[in-house]
């Protein structure tokens, strides 16, 4: 046999061969993924929230409101804050790139909220209600289109800033936790429509 066709045997038999013993061996099983851990499970320190607070959408979404509001100098509780919230919320502005001028987001956990948010309530007041809801829900899961008014005191006769927060809510048994709020302000080229607002 020449030489050439030597070496194309060789490596004909060693391919077959190791594709016979491939095909006996067992194929190994795909490991599963570890379960997934929720939000809530990870924080069995998180403050408990009052149960008035979190009793039904409403509820939750009056708690929110309240719970920023108040006139200058007052500090807000921040523990009674983080109670209505899961551990890894996220609270989410829309703002301009200043780049582009296009819409752009902030991404803020509760704790980048509070340092945002904070000093700005205290020094000036602020004061933040709901004047209509849009509620749908399926299953555990909630959306709420909530229309605000934003105030530096209750007793000023127009609101120096008006939106929409669009919470998403989880349904937990008898209670309900903010999973994040995402909001735009309105503008003089973007007004609030007429649906969105009191009857």
């Amino acid at each position: 046999m020449k030489p050439a066709n030597r070496i194309a045997s060789t490596f004909l038999l060693v391919t077959l061969t190791t594709l016979a013993a491939s095909a006996q061996t067992p194929a190994t099983p795909t490991q599963a993924p570890p379960p997934l851990i929720g939000s809530i499970a990870t924080k069995s320190d998180w403050p408990q929230a009052k149960p008035d607070d979190v009793s039904s959408p409403e509820a939750i979404l009056n708690a929110v409101y309240n719970v920023i509001s108040g006139p200058k100098e007052q500090q807000r509780d921040w523990d009674r804050m983080r109670s209505l919230f899961v551990p890894d919320a996220r609270l989410i502005p829309v703002t301009s790139n200043p780049t582009t001028g296009h819409a752009d987001v902030v991404v803020l956990t509760i704790d980048g909220y509070i340092a945002r948010s904070q000093a700005r309530m205290t020094t000036n007041g602020f004061f933040e209600r709901s004047i209509h809801n849009e509620i749908e829900q399926f299953g555990n899961i909630v959306q709420v289109w909530s229309t605000y008014e934003s105030r530096h005191s209750p007793s000023d006769p127009t609101p120096f800033a008006r939106g929409i927060n669009s919470f998403q809510l989880l349904k937990d048994g008898d209670r309900y936790w903010v999973v994040n709020i995402f909001w735009d302000a309105e503008t003089p080229t973007n007004p609030i429509p007429a649906k969105y607002l009191p009857k």
